[in-house]
């Protein structure tokens, strides 16, 4: 049997463990606690994504913007359509505190400069005074498995991470504390060498260069 399909790997478990049919009803919960694991521990570049995004001057509030749905954390933020010869400036990271103290100092709209996140939204200063464009390149959760989504990018890349993990969460429940270091050593292993083959590829891609104090790149 491949490991390529949620229905397979629920199969795979089963197998596993002596043909227990009787777990197949657990084996959801498993596969999501150890995907909650995973959005913890994995650092792979296919938990990245770009997006571009827009204010909406016609909303009381338009420097409020809803993060993506499946945002975690923020790698890089611009804005692609500043009204300056500067290309795709970065914003400035503030804390909500910092953030109050700046709008003091910039009460009118304008362009904006700095950015922070508030529960599921990011918020920008100066207000925004135009139809801003925000580009994110944020890191996102792994797309959860089921019978409606049955395979993602880990299950393809990685079915190993994916069946040592599950197993690792079955084993408390079947009072098999023994074989929780096994699959754990399996689950940790996967998790390197994804993490080292993303490191890799990244910093890989070309040769380093060097950054002169105050000169950029050279």
């Amino acid at each position: 049997m491949t490991l390529a399909t949620y229905d397979e790997l629920v199969q795979a478990c089963q197998d596993w463990l002596f043909g227990r049919t009787d777990i197949a009803p657990f084996v959801p919960q498993y596969i999501r606690m150890f995907e909650a694991k995973a959005n913890r521990k994995l650092l792979c570049r296919q938990m990245e994504t770009r997006c571009v995004t827009s204010v909406d001057l016609t909303v009381a509030e338009p420097e409020f913007l809803a993060l993506p749905v499946d945002f975690q954390t923020m790698r890089r933020i611009r804005l692609v359509n500043a009204p300056s010869p500067q290309t795709k400036p970065k914003l400035k990271f503030a804390t909500g505190a910092q953030l109050d103290d700046l709008r003091q100092k910039c009460p009118s709209p304008g362009v904006p400069v700095w950015f922070t996140i508030l529960g599921n939204e990011l918020e920008l200063l100066p207000v925004p005074n135009f139809a801003a464009q925000i580009e994110m390149v944020y890191r996102l959760y792994l797309p959860p498995l089921s019978k409606l989504v049955p395979n993602n990018w880990l299950l393809d890349l990685a079915p190993d991470a994916y069946l040592y993990g599950t197993l690792m969460e079955a084993a408390p429940f079947l009072h098999d504390d023994e074989r929780i270091p096994v699959w754990a050593t399996g689950v940790q292993g996967a998790f390197s060498d994804l993490n080292t083959l993303s490191e890799e590829a990244t910093y890989n891609a070309g040769p380093l260069t060097m950054r002169r104090s105050g000169a950029g790149y050279s």
